[in-house]
């Protein structure tokens, strides 16, 4: 049986670091979570300096990004794209 993750951030959620003022503002454009029991949960996020950063995004793990300073600052829109089955 599997546990329900308590995530931290969404896609299209905008941030700051706390520590790393210098990377400006980012914004979350990719959210892995995993289904398998004990799995990771990562989210992407594209900074000003334009650098994109991977992160723990589960405030039930000693990891989270929370922890180590992100904080939300905002949302935006990011586009969902539907990828094709075959």
């Amino acid at each position: 049986m599997s546990a329900q993750k308590r995530l931290f951030l969404r896609l299209g959620d905008e941030v700051l670091h706390l520590r790393h003022e210098q990377w400006g503002r980012g914004v979350v454009v990719e959210e892995m979570t995993s289904t398998l029991e004990g799995g990771t949960c990562l989210v992407r996020i594209d900074f000003e300096d334009g650098q994109r950063r991977t992160f723990h995004n589960d405030l039930d793990h000693d990891l989270c990004c929370y922890y180590f300073g992100v904080r939300k600052c905002g949302t935006t829109k990011v586009p969902h794209f539907k990828l094709p089955r075959h």
